[in-house]
């Protein structure tokens, strides 16, 4: 606990006189110097959110009691419409799955990744229903997979598919978001559905339905924080940044040292049962982890497969080009870890 409570005061003192790492990256750009905090009364740091995504554990956490700037959250179905509102001016950041960040630097994005956080993995499945005949990935072949374009959920599917010898030309992608994708999935106008959490525990509670495949056996299962290049080069939003995310960081801790607590009002955010919280929360709770050369080197490998697959234009983007570590060091002390 004295260990713990150092890393803590060293955060702080880093914030409050403004010493936000600036790592030379490929993807990094200039970090303009940063402001006290006492300053940012007037500023509001518009963030992106999925559906008891980021305001949820922040809030349940209370680490929001005390902030010295505003937010405004706007809701969104996926990762992908997250980055590109970010592109666009119009979030800051947001937390996405480990494919929306490939899909908005092969388009070019104005955006970095700017912290890492492990998913595990465990929750991103393909479903399929009991008595369907497939029973392993193989047996896709020439079948229709429900699957969000650009999601984590689409990258886990081609992985899937590799790990087999088969690419997306051996099976028909159906792209839909959640609600569409579960409505043709439940008419059996799809023989899987490539979906992550808490849509998969949800489903599981819901139809009789199998998984044979989990995301953590052939992907890195990570979720990352993805700024907009305006915010980063703004003083006043670069220091909110760095104060958000290891606000972030102290609840991620708070949801995997309360995970009762977090569950229940997880249940009561999204408006799904308690034990679907708790399955989903115990799987596919974000913990921060150190954006380093190996989470960026296993990023590059999802990208070179989504070119290698023709999902994206070839050769694949350097992913590191749109990775910045500023923050690096003011989050290192509060990461935790997975092992």
């Amino acid at each position: 606990m004295v260990a713990r409570s150092v890393a803590v005061l060293a955060v702080l003192s880093l914030l409050l006189t403004g010493c936000v790492s600036r790592d030379e990256a490929s993807g990094a750009q200039e970090a303009p110097e940063t402001v006290p905090l006492t300053e940012l009364a007037d500023l509001t740091l518009q963030i992106g959110d999925q559906k008891g995504g980021t305001e949820s554990l922040l809030r349940a956490a209370g680490v929001l009691d005390d902030l010295p700037y505003k937010i405004a959250f706007s809701t969104f179905t996926s990762g992908p419409p997250q980055v590109e509102a970010a592109t666009a001016g119009k979030i800051d950041f947001a937390i996405t799955g480990n494919t929306p960040p490939i899909f908005g630097a092969a388009s070019g994005a104005n955006v970095k990744v700017v912290a890492a956080y492990d998913g595990g993995g465990g929750g991103d499945q393909i479903l399929v229903h009991t008595d369907s005949p497939i029973t392993e990935i193989a047996e896709l072949r020439g079948k229709r997979i429900a699957v969000g374009k650009g999601s984590s959920a689409h990258g886990h599917i081609l992985a899937q598919l590799k790990s087999v010898g088969l690419t997306p030309n051996d099976v028909t992608l159906v792209f839909l978001q959640p609600a569409d994708a579960l409505s043709a999935f439940t008419q059996r106008e799809a023989d899987a559905w490539a979906i992550w959490d808490p849509y998969t525990a949800q489903t599981a509670s819901q139809l009789p339905v199998r998984s044979i495949g989990q995301a953590k056996d052939v992907t890195n299962g990570y979720w990352f924080g993805v700024a907009s290049d305006q915010a980063l080069a703004d003083p006043k939003r670069n220091t909110a940044l760095a104060d958000l995310l290891v606000r972030f960081e102290k609840a991620a801790r708070w949801a995997q040292d309360n995970p009762q607590q977090w569950a229940r009002s997880y249940s009561e955010a999204v408006g799904l049962d308690l034990n679907i919280a708790e399955v989903s929360q115990s799987r596919s709770l974000r913990l921060p982890t150190e954006l380093d050369d190996e989470v960026v080197a296993s990023e590059q490998k999802i990208a070179d497969l989504f070119a290698d697959a023709g999902q994206i234009a070839s050769p694949a983007p350097e992913f590191d080009k749109w990775v910045d570590r500023r923050y690096n060091d003011v989050l290192r002390p509060l990461l935790i870890s997975t092992n």
